[in-house]
C-alpha cells in the first residue's frame, strides 16, 4: 500500500470518527448505554446477563482473577483515566490551571463541590455501615457536563465553559486522590516498585516520539516506539493491580508522565474509542442492576445521601464556595463570573455518572444490595442534575442572547 493511499485512508477514518469526539455525542451515548443497562437488567433475561457480567475471566498464570464487569471497570476504564490525566497535565502546563491565580477560584469552587455533597451524605449515613460511601456524590462527569453545556448553552460565554472545565478537571484530580488513598488495600511495595519502573520508562520512551504528526503517517517508522509504549503501559497496569492500588491509577500515572505533545496525539487517537466504546460499555455494565422491590422507607440511607448529595450538594457547594472565593480572589482582568454562572456550573457539576458509579462499586464492594441501590441513586441523582442543568443552561443561554453575550460585567454578584 502506497504512503499516499495510506494517508488518505487514515484521513477518511479520522473524519468518520470525529463525531465520537463530540461532547454532545459522548453524553448521549453514555445516557443511552446507562438506560439500556438498567432496562435489560429488569427484563426476563436480566438475571442471566447479570450472571454473565459477574462471571470470572481468570488468567491464573498471571495472578489475575476478575469478573467481566471488573475487566471493564479496572481494565478498560484505565484508558479513560489516562485521557483525563493527559488533559489535566495540559491544563496545568499551558491551560487554565497553569498559574496559582488562574487555578485558585476553580479550586475553591471544586473543594466546595466535594465537601458539601460529602456532608449531606454523612448527615444521612452517620453511625451506619455505609458511611464509607461518602465519596460517591462528590464526583463530576466532565464528559457529560460539557455535553449538556454544548447541547443547551449556545450563547453561554466561553469563560463559563473554561471555568467548568477547570473545575471538572480539579474535581477529577480530587476523585483520583480519593480512589488512591481511600480505596486501596495494604499495598505491595515490590509491585509498586515495578509499576514505578514501568511508568518511568513509559515517560522516557514517549519523549522519543515525533510530536506533530501521527506515527502511522510518518515516513520514519514510529510503530516500534508505539508497541514499546503499549507494552510498558500494560505492565504498569498489571503491577499496579497486583500492588492492591486500584488499577485505574495506572492510567493516571501514565498520562501524567507522558510527553505533552505525543500525549495530546494519543488522546486524539484514543478519545473516539473511549467515548464510543469504553465509557458506554462501563455505563451499561455499571447500570445493569435489578430495581430493588422495597418501599422507599426501606432503602439504605446511602441511597438518599447520594440522591440528594449529587444534584443539591453540588449546586450549594459550588455556589457557596465560588461566591465566597470570588470575594477573596479578585481577578484583575476578564469579566467575572456571576451567581447565575455559578448556578449553571453547580447544576452541571451534579452530573456524577461515570466516576460516581466507579466510586459506588469501590465503596460497597462487600455490600451488593447497597451497591445496587447506590447505582440507582447515582443514575437518578445524575438524571435530576441533567434535567435541572438543561433547564438552567437553556435559560441562562437565552439571557445571554438577549444581552448580546455581555451580561455579567457588573461584578461577581450581578444577576
Amino acid at each position: 500500500m502506497s504512503h499516499a493511499l495510506l494517508t488518505q485512508l487514515v484521513h477518511v477514518l479520522e473524519s468518520d470518527m470525529n463525531f465520537l469526539r463530540s461532547e454532545r455525542w459522548a453524553a448521549a451515548l453514555l445516557l443511552i448505554a446507562a438506560v439500556l443497562g438498567l432496562l435489560v437488567a429488569n427484563l426476563s433475561f436480566g438475571p442471566a446477563l447479570i450472571d454473565l457480567k459477574n462471571a470470572h475471566i481468570d488468567l491464573p498464570w498471571l495472578g489475575l482473577d476478575l469478573s467481566a464487569g471488573h475487566w471493564i471497570s479496572d481494565g478498560l476504564l484505565a484508558i479513560f483515566f489516562f485521557i483525563v490525566a493527559v488533559e489535566l497535565k495540559r491544563e496545568l502546563v499551558i491551560g487554565e490551571l497553569n498559574s496559582l491565580s488562574k487555578a485558585l477560584l476553580p479550586a475553591i469552587a471544586a473543594v466546595g463541590g466535594v465537601v458539601v455533597p460529602a456532608l449531606i451524605f454523612f448527615a444521612f449515613t452517620a453511625g451506619t455501615e455505609t458511611v464509607d460511601g461518602w465519596p460517591i456524590p462528590t464526583a463530576t462527569d466532565i464528559a457529560f457536563a460539557l455535553g449538556v453545556l454544548a447541547m443547551f448553552g449556545t450563547w453561554i460565554p466561553t469563560r463559563v465553559r473554561v471555568f467548568l472545565l477547570a473545575l471538572a478537571v480539579l474535581d477529577d484530580l480530587i476523585a483520583i486522590l480519593i480512589i488512591a488513598f481511600f480505596f486501596t488495600a495494604d499495598a505491595d511495595l515490590a509491585s509498586l516498585g515495578f509499576a514505578g519502573i514501568a511508568i518511568a520508562l513509559f515517560g522516557a520512551v514517549s519523549r522519543i516520539m515525533k510530536p506533530r504528526s501521527a506515527w502511522i503517517l510518518s515516513r520514519k517508522p514510529q510503530w516500534p516506539i508505539v508497541v514499546v509504549l503499549i507494552v510498558l503501559g500494560v505492565l504498569a497496569w498489571y503491577f499496579v493491580y497486583q500492588s492492591g492500588v486500584h488499577a485505574t491509577i495506572a492510567g493516571v500515572a501514565l498520562g501524567l508522565v507522558m510527553a505533552r505533545r505525543p500525549g495530546g496525539r494519543a488522546v486524539h487517537t484514543l478519545e473516539p474509542w473511549s467515548n464510543g466504546v469504553i465509557l458506554p460499555l462501563f455505563a451499561f455494565s455499571a447500570a445493569m442492576v435489578a430495581v430493588p422491590q422495597v418501599q422507599p422507607s426501606e432503602l439504605d440511607p446511602a441511597f438518599w445521601g447520594i440522591l440528594i448529595g449529587l444534584p443539591v450538594g453540588k449546586i450549594v457547594g459550588i455556589m457557596l464556595a465560588g461566591g465566597l472565593g470570588a470575594l477573596v480572589v479578585r481577578r484583575r482582568t476578564g469579566t467575572p463570573l456571576t451567581l447565575g454562572d455559578l448556578f449553571v456550573i453547580g447544576a452541571l457539576g451534579g452530573i456524577g455518572f461515570t466516576v460516581s458509579l466507579l466510586m459506588n462499586e469501590l465503596a460497597f464492594v462487600g455490600l451488593p444490595e447497597v451497591a445496587d441501590e447506590g447505582t440507582l441513586a447515582v443514575l437518578l441523582g445524575s438524571g435530576i442534575a441533567i434535567v435541572v442543568s438543561a433547564i438552567v443552561v437553556s435559560l441562562r443561554s437565552r439571557h445571554y442572547k438577549r444581552h448580546g453575550g455581555h451580561a455579567g460585567v457588573g461584578g461577581a454578584f450581578s444577576r
